[in-house]
């Protein structure tokens, strides 16, 4: 397994992304300022009632690669498991995963990660990052490897996995998401703080898995979808999301070709 990690988290696009230097790297710094998201409505008085007590979240299974992300291996399979938690479940959506103390007021989920080790975690999964958005001199989209995104979480003693679209309901359709996730794989950029230091990861701003294009998303939608707050696509499917506070699993699994029979 050692053996695996040593070989997979070298690419182009990054260059060396071992896993010491990403636990190493300081937090992103925005790009570009960002609309302001929608107002969060008021929660209703009985909605504290239905937010269960916080509990920690189970130990993840497979190789541990940073803190609440690890890899699972099971023959050809691979997949990325990420600790979360529900914090958004009304409203106007700009991502579906965003790191802690980010965008909890635009996503449904924020997870206590660093992005660069979900990354470096992808790639060792067989993944290979794309571009992300292009909005000049042309609109181009995302693209990169499909991801297939699932939600896991525990309800009356039950174990429940869906995928993350049914989380998530077009504005205008009123259906759930249609679309999978690429990835994109973000941007690297200077330190100005410190150009000696490692360059920074620019989706640890927030912009982990987004359902609103932006250049710095790790996971992106290859589908136009704006960020302006006036012209948002989508929202959090409400009376499917489990209460604030609920503790989720979110794996990833990239949808790889198949292997020519020898």
């Amino acid at each position: 397994m050692k053996m695996l990690f040593r070989r997979c988290l070298v690419h182009p696009t990054l260059g060396l992304l071992s896993i010491t230097i990403f636990s190493g790297c300081g937090d992103a710094q925005p790009q570009k300022s960002r609309p302001v998201a929608a107002a969060r409505p008021e929660r209703a008085e009985h909605e504290e009632d239905r937010r269960p007590e916080q509990k920690p979240p189970m130990p993840l299974p497979g190789v541990q690669v940073g803190k609440n992300v690890s890899l699972e291996v099971n023959g050809d399979s691979r997949r990325v498991l990420i600790n979360a938690v529900v914090c958004f479940r009304m409203g106007m959506l700009e991502q579906f995963l965003c790191r802690a103390g980010t965008k909890e007021h635009e996503s449904i989920l924020a997870a206590d990660i660093d992005a660069r080790q979900v990354h470096a975690a992808l790639i060792a999964a067989g993944a290979e990052p794309g571009s992300p958005v292009k909005f000049r001199p042309e609109y181009a989209p995302a693209r990169g490897t499909v991801i297939k995104v699932f939600v896991q979480y525990e309800d009356k003693g039950k174990t429940i996995k869906v995928p993350a679209q049914h989380w998530v309901r077009n504005l205008k359709t009123r259906k759930e998401l249609q679309h999978d996730w690429v990835f994109a794989g973000s941007l690297l950029f200077e330190n100005q703080n410190d150009p000696k230091a490692p360059p920074l990861y620019a989706a640890n701003d927030g912009d982990v898995i987004c359902v609103a294009n932006f250049e710095s998303a790790m996971l992106d939608l290859p589908i136009s979808s704006s960020a302006d707050n006036e012209d948002l696509d989508f929202e959090a499917f409400t009376e499917r999301i489990p209460p604030e506070g609920t503790n989720v699993m979110v794996i990833l699994e990239p949808v790889l070709p198949k292997k020519k029979s020898p």
